[in-house]
């Protein structure tokens, strides 16, 4: 069979022949006419890629689930997920996916904004297996680097050769470089080295088909046509697209690399294709120069136009781009209304600009030159880090606004000329209250790009209509002032339907004809880029019910932090990823089947799916998201309301009884007086439903209220002026570790306090909740509120899990209640106490090193700067470890579970413990943090800081 397609030039007319032999239409409109039933088709597609692929083929709901939407406001259905090995997997996928008419879409980290990492046919996973840096050769200053691979691991590698790969998305973590290259994505560094078009030499690529291509500078491995199509079209390729500036990534924004006085860029012209024209396979990069010991001015201004009029000033001129010695390698702008409570930390001003210069001497002479409000300098590299990590989760951050409404992307990225971007910015204002949204700009401001999230009502007619006439107003706006509608990353769906109002009609002819000759069975990613499907089409909103858990759920906007796979200093999120890999086991993987779940198209049962279930299994409930996401998904939340519906009416785990039920159990084996026998038991029989490497641990012969009451007279009198503390006798302490209780007895009332205890039992219910039984759990904090009665001063909980759910979780379950607020407030750590309480108190000098586990609760809810301060005082050096310890309560103790448990321990918490010196002194305040300690750490246990510093008493 002999096809083709007639591509229109200035010269005239003529046939490019058509790689793909039988190749029919791909499933979707592609403005050829054609359509074949892409659901009908996968069934023989799936046999056919199992019996010829090595990698991964998956067409299971879960899977598919997993890649509905990206981080962006849209959502496609695949019908299959493909995971190639190598290249040659690439071209067998490629061949078999034409033969079917089923289109393919390429996939890195997942995060782009514009929708076009979402598509209806095969979705092609670079990363599980094309991930590797292939080489690096520092003399040359190369790299050659799979698709998949993450950009941080690149950038990793270069480190040590005083290298770096100069583009740098603030999703640098979790990017891969084949979506940057896909992209061209830019970030903070831009001003010093470009582009990633900037930064390619090579690429490997397949197209639709199956064919191959090595491409760099020159026609060598061009597509048949495409010189012919650039010969016949050269006027328009140089007055059609001219005026450009770094940041116009726009449509084909780098179609005129293809002249021949821009030397035939041919890699260059294909990056930020948005996966239309084919696969990269493999790339040759360039890589840079990284700064010794680089330096932040930080600049305040006025307000954001401010800031922006003088970026400008900033980098006119300036000579970055030729090392050292040069102008600004970064000159990012933030306003306040984004900065929020960081604003404390920055000069004065009512907007920012972050500037990096290569040594302290550029910096100093930039920070005299600038007309800034005021100004800091920062050389500490943590500084630093803390000051860009703002700048990093903005992506995340810019979807609350101040209000507590959700903002959304649409406009995310579209870029002016430097010189207009003041002016461009106080109309951009004006024109989101012509329509009455709200939104915070920020991004890099030195090269005219802005980044902002607005507040649209993309569920309703009339949002969705306010949110196309925005669009369309915004897009005449950027295009007045000489701008792109992408600055840099992509426009996918939410801006290809606009590039009439940025390029001519022959231009938006020539970036078809394109198309045609790279992909003209039009199988790659369709309705991206050229024939685009309208921007208020396939919104991810309009699947889901009208319900608090939806919109709960919505909440996730697909940034991926939650994908990194190193920890970032204490933060926790997310051990099960980091451990497994697996998309699945990330928050904004499990965020992405409850989504599904809700709208019940690919996960059809409901609350009661197993796919959702086994994607929940793994999550440790660590709250880590609460605070590590930059939109602060809170997935422990969420998997307790899916196990209380998935578990409703039916008989649960026996896990859910035995450990969900442990203040129930302890509680009757405390009354039975039988703690001895009980003990015993537990480490030689094995508990139903637990997994037997794992020993309970045993309960205390005599519980902490039984010594209370035994010990008095009680209550401890403050000293004169001194406060009064209810310490709350939670189950670990109550029942299992009686002795930190006493030790913190001993040791408030060395501080003056004045110590009670609740008249009666109380629990906070937190193993109910993490089990799901959120009705026992509410039943639970009504009787202790009962009990406790109003709190006539600080309550004091001892355990960081106990503490963290009382303050968050008790006044949500209980919102009708007015003393769950008043509780929730009381509640202090053992730290906070003693230092808000007894501020005089000076702890004993203990002098040793220590190590250990900061709990993950204590982490996203509570924070632990208190205690930090409290064993700084007593002579306590060194940190404690972040992440998550692993056993994460019921988690590690459950079936399945306990492989995945002892490597959350082995990222961060065990190799702490091996390294530490022998006099050192291991703290965790958390029960399970020193469970799992004494089960794993070679027979060193550790204790609550309480028990150390009522030691040293």
């Amino acid at each position: 069979m002999s096809a083709g397609i007639w591509i229109s030039a200035t010269s005239g007319a003529y046939r490019v022949p058509v790689a793909v032999s039988g190749a029919r239409p791909p499933g979707e409109t592609n403005g050829r006419g054609g359509r074949v039933d892409v659901v009908t088709a996968s069934g023989e597609l799936e046999r056919t890629l199992r019996a010829n692929l090595r990698g991964d083929v998956d067409f299971g709901a879960a899977a598919r689930a997993l890649v509905t939407m990206d981080a962006s406001n849209y959502r496609r259905v695949p019908v299959g997920v493909v995971a190639p090995r190598d290249a040659e997997d690439v071209a067998v996928a490629l061949r078999a996916c034409a033969e079917a008419g089923v289109p393919v879409v390429p996939r890195g980290g997942g995060t782009s904004i514009a929708g076009q990492a979402t598509g209806t046919g095969v979705v092609l996973d670079l990363t599980r297996h094309m991930n590797a840096l292939v080489a690096l050769d520092h003399a040359a200053r190369t790299a050659v680097v799979q698709p998949g691979l993450v950009l941080d691991r690149l950038r990793d590698a270069a480190r040590p050769h005083g290298l770096t790969f100069g583009p740098d998305p603030s999703t640098h973590s979790r990017c891969t470089l084949g979506g940057m290259i896909g992209n061209n994505a830019c970030g903070a560094h831009s001003v010093a080295w470009g582009t990633t078009a900037d930064n390619v030499t090579e690429l490997a690529v397949t197209a639709y088909g199956g064919t191959s291509h090595r491409i760099g500078t020159g026609w060598a491995g061009a597509p048949r046509g495409l010189r012919e199509l650039v010969s016949g079209n050269l006027a328009v390729l140089r007055t059609g697209m001219a005026g450009g500036f770094s940041r116009r990534i726009s449509g084909y924004g780098g179609l005129d690399a293809l002249l021949p006085e821009h030397g035939v860029g041919l890699a260059r012209a294909f990056c930020g294709s948005e996966g239309t024209l084919g696969v990269v396979t493999e790339a040759v990069v360039r890589l840079v120069e990284a700064p010794r010991a680089p330096v932040l001015a930080v600049l305040g201004y006025a307000d954001e136009s401010a800031a922006a009029d003088a970026a400008a000033e900033l980098v006119t001129g300036g000579t970055a781009r030729t090392g050292p010695g040069g102008g600004p390698l970064t000159v990012e702008g933030m306003a306040r209304d984004l900065v929020g409570p960081a604003a404390r930390e920055l000069p004065r001003g009512g907007a920012w600009l972050f500037v990096e210069t290569w040594d302290e001497g550029a910096a100093r002479a930039l920070v005299r030159a600038a007309d800034a409000v005021d100004a800091s300098l920062v050389t500490d590299p943590a500084g630093q880090r803390a000051l860009w990590r703002v700048r990093d989760d903005a992506a995340g951050t810019a979807t609350r606004l101040p209000t507590g409404e959700m903002a959304w992307p649409g406009w995310e990225d579209c870029a002016v000329p430097p010189a207009r971007l003041g002016t461009y910015l106080r109309e951009f204002r004006a024109l989101l209250a012509e329509h009455g949204l709200h939104g915070s700009p920020y991004g890099h401001f030195g090269e005219g790009c802005v980044h902002v999230r607005i507040d649209f009502d993309l569920v309703s007619a009339a949002g969705v209509a306010r949110f196309r006439a925005f669009s369309s107003a915004m897009a005449d706006l950027v295009v007045s002032h000489g701008g792109s509608l992408s600055g840099e990353h992509g426009d996918g769906q939410a801006r290809a339907e606009l590039l009439p109002r940025m390029y001519g009609p022959r231009v938006l002819d020539l970036f078809r004809a394109y198309k045609d000759v790279w992909d003209p069975a039009g199988g790659m990613n369709p309705g991206m880029l050229v024939r685009p499907a309208r921007l208020d089409e396939n919104l991810r909103f309009a699947v889901l019910p009208a319900t608090p858990f939806a919109g709960e759920v919505t909440r996730c906007v697909g940034v991926a932090k939650c994908r990194g796979t190193e920890p970032v200093g204490a933060e926790v999120m997310c051990p099960s990823y980091r451990v497994t890999g697996e998309e699945r086991h990330s928050t904004r993987g499990r965020a992405r089947l409850l989504h599904e779940m809700l709208a019940g198209e690919i996960v059809t049962d409901g609350w009661r799916s197993k796919e959702v279930a086994r994607a929940l299994d793994l999550c440790l409930a660590c709250k880590g998201c609460r605070s590590d996401c930059p939109v602060g998904v809170d997935m422990a939340t969420y998997k307790s309301q899916f196990l209380e519906r998935h578990w409703a009416g039916r008989v649960r785990p026996l896990s859910h009884y035995t450990l969900g039920g442990l203040p129930r159990w302890l509680r009757l084996i405390d009354a039975l007086r039988a703690a001895g026998p009980v003990g015993v038991a537990a480490r030689r029989l094995r508990v139903p439903g637990l997994d037997r490497r794992r020993p309970l641990p045993p309960p205390a012969r005599e519980s902490f209220t039984r010594w209370w009451r035994r010990s008095g007279p009680h209550p401890y009198a403050p000293v004169p002026g001194g406060t009064e503390v209810t310490l709350w006798p939670d189950t670990f302490t109550e029942y299992l570790s009686p002795v930190t209780g006493r030790a913190a007895v001993r040791v408030l009332a060395a501080a003056g306090l004045g110590v009670s205890l609740p008249p009666g039992r109380v629990c906070c219910g937190l193993t109910y909740l993490s089990t799901g039984r959120r009705d026992r759990a509410r039943t639970v904090l009504t009787r202790a509120l009962d009990t406790l009665g109003e709190p006539d001063g600080p309550v004091v909980v001892l355990e960081p899990s106990c503490a963290a759910s009382l303050r968050t979780d008790l006044p949500a379950l209980l919102p009708e209640d007015p003393r769950a607020p008043r509780l929730a407030a009381a509640v202090r750590t053992f730290a906070e106490a003693l230092e808000e309480y007894a501020p005089r108190w000076r702890p004993p000098r203990l002098d040793r090193p220590v190590a250990g586990q900061t709990h993950c609760h204590q982490h996203a809810v509570l924070g632990d700067a208190a205690d930090r301060r409290l064993r700084e005082r007593a002579g306590l050096t060194g940190g404690l470890s972040g992440g998550c310890c692993g056993l994460a309560g019921d988690f590690g103790f459950e079936p399945g579970h306990y492989e995945v448990s002892v490597a959350c321990a082995e990222e961060q918490l065990l190799p702490s413990l091996r390294a530490a010196p022998p006099e050192a002194l291991f703290l965790a305040d958390g029960f399970s943090c020193r469970t799992q300690i004494a089960q794993l750490g070679e027979g060193r246990g550790a204790r609550h800081l309480a028990e150390v510093l009522a030691e040293g008493l």
